[in-house]
C-alpha cells in the first residue's frame, strides 16, 4: 500500500498564510521548509527543540524563536506558492536522519533509526506492510478462511488486511454495529486520551475536528473505514461467538455462533482472529445488597440514555478514566453527584483536551508538504518512547510515591498542577492527590474540568468505603448513610478475563480458560500453545500506559498474523502451533518488565493486574521492541500442523 499524499497546491493569500502559521508546530514546520525548499540550513541554525523539554508542545523553543521560525516559513511558503507548488526532490538519506535527530532534540540511537524511519513514511512506504502474496495461487488463498471475532478498531484491521490479499473472512460481531469500544461506550463526555493524529491508522489519516476526537467522531471514523473498504457486507452483526474447537485430523477451527434469537450455526474456519478487546465486558463490584438497590442502577459502559439526570440525586462508584469523563457533564443536569472514591487518578494537564483543532492547523496539514508526517511523527516519539523512563523502577530509590528519580519528577509535576488548581478547595485538595507513584494505575488527562467540576457546590467526594448498597443508597464503614435516585458504576471491565464468555478447545481438548487458570498468557500476546491458528490482536501484554497508542500495537500484531497465514500458505502447511518452551521463556521476560515498572510494583492495585496480582495487560519494554519482535515470524517458533483427512 503507497501512503504517498499529494498536496493541492497553495491558493492561500499572504494574510491567510500568516493567520495559519500562527497554529503551526515549528519544530515539524521547519522540517517540512526543508522539503519544500530544498534546503537543510533551515535546521542548522538556532531555532532548536531541545530534548529536555520535548514533552513542551514545541519542544522548548521560545516564543520569540517560535516568531522568527513562522517568519521564515512565511518568505519560503510563499515562494512556493508563486512557483506553482512545486515540491524538490526528496532530501537524501542523511538529510532525513539529520532531520529526525533535529525534531526530536537530540541524535537518534543507532537501532531506532530503521523504526523510525519506517513509521515516518516519508517514502509513502507502508510501515506494517506484510509479506507480498503474489506468489501464492489465488485459490489457495480462497480456501483459507478466515473468522474474525469483533468488528472494532482491531477487527477493521485485520479485515483491511485480509481483504489486501484476498483471503475471504466473516466477521462475527455481538453489537448491532461496528466500531468496538466507541460503539459501547457511550456516556456523557467519552473521548479518546491519545492524540488523534496518532490514534487513527497508519494507512488512513482523517481531518480530525479534535486534539483528542469524542466518543461520537471515533465512531463515525471506524465506520468510515467499514464503509470504505467494502468490510461491512462481510460482518454478520448481532452474532455472538458460544465456542471455538480445532480439529487436529483437518487442522481447521468449527466456530460456534449464536445469531440474537436464532438458532446456533457452525463456521468452519482455517484461522481464528480474536479482536474482541479487553475493555467492553462491565465489572460490577461486589458490594453487599447491590442488587437491593430500588433507584435505577446502571454501568458506564451501558449507558442508559433513557434516564434523565436532571433533578436527580446521582451516586458515582469509582474515579476511574469514565467517571473522569462523565461526571462534570451531568453535574450539569444532577441535583447532586456524590463520588465515591477509592483512589485518586493521577491526571496529565493539557489544556487543548477537548478543543477543537483551529483552523490553521487543518490549513497546514492539508497543505503543506511532509508537514503532517512530521507532526504526526512528532506525536508519535513525543507520546512513547519519551515517556518510557518516567514510569520505570530504579531498584536503588527510596522515596515512598514513587519509583525513581525521573518517576518522583513527575509526580512533583503533576502535583503542582492538582494544588494549583484546587488551592481554593482545600478539604478537596486533602483527598486529591494520589499516594501510589504515577504511572502505576492508569493516568488521565486532564484541561481542568474534572477538578473544576469536584468544586461544584453539587459535588461531593466521599474517601470513607462503601460498607452497603440499601434498597435507598449507599452506607459506608463510618455509618454514612446517602439516598439516590440513580447509582452509575463507574467500576472499569472485566479486563483480564480474555475471550470471555467464549469456550475455545485446542488440540487437546482443554478449555482454553482452564488451561490459562486465571493468568492468560500468550507469545508476543498472539499466539498460544496447543491452540493452532488463534491469533489474537490486544491480547495479554500488549495494552500500553505511557507510551504510544493500541492501534501501533495493533497493526504491528496485524503484521505479524499475515505473515504467519502467509508462512502457512506458502510452506503449504494446514496449521502452526507456537513451541510452549518459545512461549514460556518469552513470558518469562514479559514478567521481568512488568515487575520493573510502577504499574508492576507491590502493593497497587489496578485493572492491569488479575486478582493473583500478576500483570496480564501491559508490555513493559519499548516500541521499538514491539515493533522489531513483530516484523515476521520465525518458523523455529512453531510447530506446522498438516491435515490428516482431505478438507474441502
Amino acid at each position: 500500500m503507497n501512503l504517498t499524499k499529494n498536496y493541492p497546491p497553495i491558493m492561500a493569500s499572504d494574510e491567510e498564510l500568516r493567520a495559519a502559521l500562527e497554529a503551526a508546530h515549528v519544530p515539524s514546520l521547519m522540517n517540512a521548509l526543508v522539503h519544500v525548499s530544498g534546503d537543510i540550513s533551515h535546521i542548522r541554525g538556532d531555532i532548536r527543540p531541545v530534548a529536555a523539554l520535548f514533552q513542551d508542545p514545541q519542544g522548548g523553543i521560545s516564543r520569540e524563536d517560535q516568531a522568527r521560525g513562522r517568519a521564515i516559513a512565511f518568505e519560503v511558503l510563499k515562494a512556493y506558492r508563486d512557483g506553482g507548488s512545486q515540491i524538490p526532490p526528496r532530501p537524501s538519506d542523511d538529510a532525513i536522519e539529520e532531520m529526525t535527530d533535529y525534531i526530536i532534540g537530540e541524535g537518534v540511537p543507532r537501532d531506532y533509526k530503521q523504526f523510525l524511519h519506517a513509521e515516518l513514511r516519508i517514502d509513502g512506504q507502508d510501515p506494517y506492510a506484510h509479506p507480498s502474496f503474489d506468489g501464492i495461487p489465488e485459490q489457495v488463498r480462497q480456501d483459507f478462511h478466515v473468522v474474525i471475532i469483533g468488528a472494532g478498531m482491531s477487527g477493521l484491521l485485520a479485515a483491511i488486511r485480509l481483504d489486501q490479499e484476498h483471503i475471504p473472512y466473516t466477521i462475527i460481531e455481538k453489537n448491532s454495529e461496528a466500531g468496538g469500544t466507541w460503539w459501547q461506550n457511550q456516556y456523557p463526555g467519552c473521548r479518546v486520551d491519545n492524540q488523534n493524529h496518532i490514534y487513527s491508522y497508519s494507512f488512513e489519516p482523517y481531518d480530525w475536528p479534535y486534539w483528542y476526537s469524542n466518543r461520537q467522531v471515533l465512531f463515525e471514523y471506524f465506520n468510515h473505514c467499514a464503509d470504505k473498504y467494502g468490510i461491512r457486507p462481510k460482518i454478520r452483526f448481532n452474532t455472538a461467538v458460544d465456542s471455538a474447537r480445532f480439529d487436529e485430523s483437518t487442522g481447521r477451527w468449527t466456530v460456534t455462533v449464536r445469531p440474537k434469537g436464532g438458532a446456533p450455526e457452525e463456521i468452519v474456519a482455517s484461522a481464528v482472529i480474536s479482536a474482541v478487546g479487553q475493555l467492553n465486558r462491565p465489572r460490577l463490584p461486589a458490594i453487599i445488597g447491590r442488587e437491593s438497590f430500588e433507584g435505577v442502577a446502571f454501568h458506564s459502559g451501558e449507558w442508559r440514555h433513557d434516564v434523565d439526570l436532571t433533578g436527580k440525586r446521582v451516586g458515582v462508584v469509582g474515579t476511574g478514566a469514565s467517571a473522569f469523563q462523565f461526571v462534570p457533564e451531568i453535574a450539569q443536569q444532577a441535583s447532586e453527584v456524590v463520588i465515591f472514591q477509592r483512589t485518586p487518578p493521577w491526571m496529565g494537564p493539557q489544556p487543548i483536551y477537548r478543543q477543537p483543532i483551529p483552523e490553521g492547523k487543518h490549513w497546514l496539514l492539508k497543505h503543506v508538504p511532509f508537514y503532517y508526517e512530521w507532526y504526526r511523527f512528532a506525536l508519535f516519539w513525543r507520546s512513547s518512547e519519551g515517556m518510557l523512563k518516567s514510569v520505570t523502577v530504579d531498584p536503588e530509590w527510596t522515596e515512598p510515591g514513587s519509583v525513581s528519580r525521573a518517576n518522583q519528577l513527575m509526580r512533583q509535576t503533576m502535583t503542582a498542577y492538582i494544588t494549583r488548581e484546587l488551592q481554593d478547595a482545600p478539604d478537596i485538595l486533602a483527598h486529591a492527590i494520589p499516594d501510589y507513584p504515577p504511572g502505576g494505575k492508569r493516568m488521565v488527562v486532564d484541561d481542568g474540568n474534572w477538578l473544576r467540576a469536584l468544586k461544584r457546590d453539587n459535588v461531593r467526594v466521599v474517601v470513607d468505603p462503601i460498607a452497603a448498597i440499601t434498597p435507598t443508597g449507599i452506607t459506608t464503614q463510618g455509618g454514612q448513610a446517602e439516598a439516590f435516585d440513580v447509582i452509575v458504576y463507574a467500576t472499569g471491565f472485566q479486563a483480564s478475563n480474555f475471550l470471555m464468555p467464549m469456550d475455545v478447545y485446542g488440540r487437546d481438548g482443554v478449555e482454553l480458560h482452564d488451561r490459562w487458570a486465571g493468568t492468560a498468557r500468550a507469545y508476543k500476546g498472539i499466539t498460544i500453545p496447543g491452540y493452532p491458528n488463534l491469533f489474537m490482536l490486544y491480547g495479554p501484554n500488549t495494552n500500553i500506559v505511557v507510551n504510544g497508542s493500541t492501534i501501533f500495537f495493533a497493526e504491528c500484531e496485524m503484521r505479524y498474523v499475515m505473515g504467519c497465514i502467509h508462512m502457512l500458505l506458502s510452506q503449504g502447511k494446514a496449521a502452526m502451533d507456537v513451541r510452549r518452551e518459545v512461549h514460556d521463556a518469552y513470558n518469562e521476560w514479559i514478567d521481568q518488565g512488568n515487575a520493573l515498572k510502577a504499574w508492576g510494583t507491590f502493593g497497587v492495585t489496578s485493572w492491569y493486574k488479575n486478582t493473583d496480582g500478576h500483570v496480564t495487560q501491559n508490555w513493559p519494554f519499548t516500541l521499538l521492541e514491539f515493533w522489531t519482535q513483530t516484523r515476521e515470524p520465525d518458523p523455529g517458533d512453531y510447530e506446522f500442523i498438516e491435515a490428516r483427512v482431505p478438507v474441502g
